[in-house]
């Protein structure tokens, strides 16, 4: 009998180790350490006749993605989606080599960012209102495709804002979160980690849509200056 309770016990201990161990553990999605673009397309936007230059550059054996814009705008999009519930956390090392002195945040103008890692969230008609289901279907007649739902963008601002997250002056669907601004640490590569579910909450004050995509950008469409970066990896995850 004793024998019994004693096996039972360390087995059920041993079940215990095993489930705190898998809960914290971290699940990667995916990293991409731009050895090729194969896995992002580009995405342009409507009336913008130039488009930014997202190339691969390699020394030695690392390679980078290297983003050139010159008065051009455009991205390029991951080609899968991913859950933002089951892998809310995502994870970049960037380098810019230097600003925009005419970007600002808040306008219209000044809406350009030589470095931005942009999470784009999904419509879904099916949680939609009529009025949104209205005007989405009337954009996908224009564009082939519905517009995202929101997004946020992860951006290298010109200077400090007294607000970290901003209001996009385009649209109220798209917040600015500054993760880095100035000129004090161009040239470096920096780290970043965040969590995109927590910020969609901060910036927004309610849960994101369950679907994303993720995108980089450099632009300077608005402010017609140039510039180039670089990142280094990508990663999607959860803790």
């Amino acid at each position: 009998m004793l024998k019994n309770i004693l096996r039972y016990t360390l087995i059920s201990g041993l079940i215990i180790l095993v489930q705190t161990a898998y809960a914290g553990e971290t699940k990667t999605l995916f990293v991409e350490n731009f050895d090729n673009l194969d896995n992002w397309r580009p995405l342009h936007f409507p009336k913008i006749e130039k488009y930014s230059l997202y190339t691969i550059e390699t020394k030695a054996a690392d390679s980078y993605l290297k983003a050139e814009s010159n008065v051009s705008a455009s991205a390029i999009v991951y080609k899968k989606k991913f859950n933002v519930y089951e892998f809310p956390r995502v994870s970049w090392q960037w380098k810019v080599e230097h600003v925009y002195q005419k970007g600002d945040a808040k306008t219209k103008a000044g809406d350009d960012y030589p470095l931005r890692i942009y999470i784009i969230f999904e419509y879904n008609p099916d949680k939609a209102g009529l009025w949104d289901k209205l005007k989405y279907k009337a954009a996908k007649l224009i564009y082939g495709e519905y517009p995202p739902h929101s997004s946020l963008n992860y951006i290298w601002a010109n200077k400090k804002q007294a607000q970290t997250i901003i209001t996009s002056a385009y649209t109220k669907k798209s917040k600015m979160i500054l993760v880095q601004a100035g000129n004090a640490m161009l040239g470096k590569w920096l780290t970043y980690d965040v969590d995109i579910v927590e910020d969609y909450q901060k910036a927004f004050g309610t849960a994101p849509p369950k679907m994303a995509s993720i995108a980089i950008m450099n632009d300077s469409d608005n402010t017609g200056e140039n510039s180039i970066s670089y990142i280094n990896y990508v990663k999607v995850y959860r803790k």
